[in-house]
């Protein structure tokens, strides 16, 4: 009777120790969230898909590619708004996720919840824009040179050699880093040269009616202009409409110069018909690039660089060809 005990608690230790192998394997395979899928989890908090054509590119390349089939756990929060993103960012920090990646509508006021961020273990990746803060609060920054494509733009147009350049300029979200350094190159130029005038500087928040109404509003009063500076596509979008609305010619050879930003196909199709004039590209395939910083961390390697720099183009409509429309439009 005494050997069948002693068995059957042998087998009983045999079998809890078993279960606890079983247990510790489990949390050894590197499993990421509390259910131990061994996915990632990410918090992504980016601004409206529905902001321009460009969020719309970016917010569908960041949807295929953190996908559970890609070994992600991914969550969305979106806003235009700084105090809300930065409540979201809370959330995700508080959710326990990896890794929080960010596409800030502000560039100030992150330096707290990214050092909550830090202490809970969460990594932090940029995306899209910069925002002021040590860059040891984050991993890494993938981001289009704002400041470089205002610049590319603002040099094209002085290479048109006007006697005047009178400018309409419609500006972006304030604050953002796309706004900023669209805006800084024009302001650069405009204190610099005599001949280069602002004759209004509005925001229309990359909306394309809110940038007609200025144009409009500029048509009625009179105010000679010639040249449309829109920091993105739509806003053009909208000061030609205004423009066609008062019969005031555009494009190549035409009264009134239109710049755009972010190269939608269809704005492409506007300046290869010679109806726009330049297009500056912002690139919003990102995701791949972040995708590949998360595996190099993921493996424990050092990256080379923190901050990475998207390669972007200026089209001239006098150059563009259908190849560049196909390839580049978004």
């Amino acid at each position: 009777m005494k050997k069948k005990i002693l068995a059957a608690i042998l087998v009983l230790t045999m079998v809890v120790g078993l279960t606890a192998c079983g247990k510790k394997a489990a949390t050894d395979t590197g499993a990421k969230d509390d259910s131990g899928s061994g996915l990632i989890k990410v918090g992504i908090i980016n601004n409206d898909p529905n902001e321009s054509g460009y969020r719309t590119a970016n917010d569908k390349d960041l949807k295929a590619m953190f996908t559970k089939e890609n070994g992600y756990d991914a969550s969305f929060a979106y806003s235009l708004k700084n105090d809300e993103q930065i409540t979201a960012a809370q959330k995700f920090i508080q959710d326990g996720v990896d890794y929080l990646l960010l596409s800030a509508a502000d560039t100030a006021g992150w330096d707290s919840v990214l050092k909550d961020a830090q202490e809970q273990g969460v990594r932090v990746i940029l995306f899209d824009r910069t925002i002021d803060a040590d860059d040891s609060l984050y991993e890494a920054s993938i981001v289009s040179d704002m400041d470089k494509e205002g610049a590319q733009a603002v040099e094209w147009l002085a290479k048109q050699e006007l006697d005047e350049v009178n400018v309409i300029h419609l500006q972006g979200v304030m604050g953002t880093a796309a706004q900023k350094g669209r805006s800084g190159a024009l302001d650069e130029k405009v204190a610099a040269e005599d001949n280069w005038n602002i004759v209004t500087q509005q925001t229309a928040e990359w909306n394309a009616e809110k940038a007609q109404q200025i144009v409009q509003s500029v048509i009625d009063k009179g105010d000679k202009f010639n040249v449309i500076y829109a920091e993105n596509d739509d806003m053009a979008k909208g000061a030609v409409a205004a423009l066609d609305k008062a019969n005031i010619s555009h494009g190549v050879g035409k009264d009134v110069i239109i710049i755009g930003f972010d190269c939608n196909k269809w704005a492409l199709e506007e300046l290869k018909a010679g109806n726009w004039n330049y297009d500056g590209q912002c690139n919003p395939f990102q995701a791949s690039y972040i995708d590949e910083i998360i595996k190099k961390l993921e493996a424990g390697e050092k990256l080379s660089e923190k901050v990475v720099v998207m390669e972007e183009k200026g089209f001239d409509a006098t150059e563009i060809t259908d190849d560049d429309v196909n390839t580049y439009g978004i």
